[in-house]
């Protein structure tokens, strides 16, 4: 179940077009092995932007409490 839910949050963090998330996101699910700087990604961003009320601030908390699943 959360490694589905992981890559729905990947894929949409890979069209989303921030470079930040963007990036290692694609990178990840072209089977890089990628994924400490994947997860710095997504702390950074959720620093950055995780309260401005988009519709990625709960997928970055939701990454980052499940993302030992990688």
């Amino acid at each position: 179940m959360e490694e589905h839910e992981l890559t729905t949050i990947l894929r949409r963090f890979a069209d989303s077009g921030w470079e930040l998330i963007s990036v290692p996101a694609n990178a990840y699910l072209c089977g890089e092995s990628c994924k400490e700087k994947l997860i710095r990604a997504v702390e950074q961003a959720n620093e950055e932007c995780g309260s401005c009320g988009c519709e990625y601030d709960a997928l970055y908390r939701r990454f980052l409490a499940i993302k030992n699943s990688l």
